[in-house]
């Protein structure tokens, strides 16, 4: 099974050179990646894509650490579909 930070990498790369899936990616990230990585994402997970210009950059933050796993599941919809700081 891939890690996290493997996924993250192969979606990069392939929305790096493939004009058609980046697009995808961009307007349907959720159906995109369900596509790409054979996974279905609860509808209770939220999925943002953003593509970073000269002008604009992107920042992610880890989960506030005082949310417990169990806040985190329910927040994930529970599933195998695991969101960790590596991502």
């Amino acid at each position: 099974m891939e890690t996290p930070k493997e996924m993250r990498a192969k979606i990069v790369d392939k929305a790096t050179g493939d004009a058609d899936f980046r697009a995808r990616l961009l307007s349907d990230p959720k159906g995109a990646l369900e596509q790409e990585l054979s996974v279905t994402i609860p509808a209770s997970l939220s999925v943002e894509v953003h593509e970073e210009s000269g002008t604009s950059a992107h920042l992610v933050l880890p989960p506030d650490s005082r949310l417990s796993e169990g806040d985190l599941q329910a927040v994930a919809g529970g599933g195998d579909w695991n969101i960790t700081s590596d991502w």
